[in-house]
């Protein structure tokens, strides 16, 4: 396996994985992949604490993560919040832990202060990948989002870096 930064080549497989569980899933609120150009910007981006990563296994994208701002506030420019997805036939591999790794370690190195998490309940899995990298939960929103015929509570997680 092999991370590191996202290429135009890959943004097809990302798109994919991601719009499956906008589809599917509920670790998104979204309900319909992002569009081609959504994906590019995000790519584009250069601001500090920006990233964009892939897992690369046996020649395909297994799973990518970002980091993106908190909030566009000033204040907030110490703060980013990251998202970590893992192709279905890949998880439990150490995948997003891999993924976790390199973006935490990237985000340290910007002089990055807190991560901040997002956690579409119930998702044991993802909360323990959290817990496992070093995030602590803050709170829980209940019934912020309806999906799929049901309220969806969302967890926060925090890790301080700095």
């Amino acid at each position: 396996m092999d991370i590191r930064r996202a290429l135009p080549a890959d943004l097809p497989a990302v798109a994919a994985i991601y719009a499956r569980e906008a589809r599917e899933g509920h670790a998104t609120f979204d309900l319909e992949g992002r569009p081609t150009a959504q994906w590019e910007e995000r790519l584009a981006a250069t601001g500090t604490g920006d990233h964009f990563l892939v897992a690369e296994h046996d020649g395909g994208v297994a799973g990518y993560a970002t980091s993106s701002p908190f909030r566009p506030k000033p204040a907030y420019r110490h703060t980013r919040e990251s998202t970590v997805y893992v192709a279905p036939g890949h998880q439990g591999a150490g995948i997003g832990r891999a993924l976790y790794d390199a973006l935490l370690a990237h985000l340290a190195d910007d002089g990055v202060h807190l991560v901040v998490a997002a956690v579409a309940l119930p998702n044991p899995a993802s909360l323990a990948l959290h817990r496992a990298c070093g995030f602590e939960d803050v709170g829980t929103m209940r019934e912020v989002g309806r999906k799929h015929d049901r309220w969806i509570d969302v967890a926060w997680l925090q890790r301080v870096l700095g």
